[in-house]
């Protein structure tokens, strides 16, 4: 399956994802905010980085825009449970798959997941 980064600062949510989407078979690592997620990705390859938008330290735009540049492969899915930080993402469409809004279940997540690692259509 794919190598999953999820960056989410709310521990909670953050192991929800963790341990769903590894009961799934993918490799997961999760981080606490942005700039831990650019160390995570400097470290290792990654196929998808699911990340809130807001987060100490480096929000997930900030993040998404990074990891983008610098890793042109890179699938990104952002979380936020703020009607005001997901119209901030569409500035975004070109980068990201998908905006997941919170609360979520797992099975919505795993089906974005699911979409985002898919071969683009041709």
């Amino acid at each position: 399956m794919a190598r999953i980064l999820i960056a989410e600062d709310e521990e909670a949510i953050r192991e929800f994802l963790r341990r769903g989407l590894a009961l799934r078979g993918h490799d997961v690592a999760a981080v606490g905010d942005g700039l831990a997620a650019l160390e995570a990705l400097r470290q290792k390859s990654f196929d998808l980085l699911i990340t809130d938008i807001v987060m100490p330290l480096m929000d997930g735009l900030e993040l998404s825009l990074a990891a983008a540049r610098d890793y042109p492969a890179l699938r990104i899915i952002l979380m936020t449970g703020y009607a005001a930080e997901r119209q901030r993402a569409h500035n975004l469409d070109a980068l990201v798959h998908d905006v997941v809004s919170k609360p979520f279940s797992l099975d919505q997540m795993a089906a974005a997941v699911t979409k985002a690692l898919a071969p683009p259509a041709r």
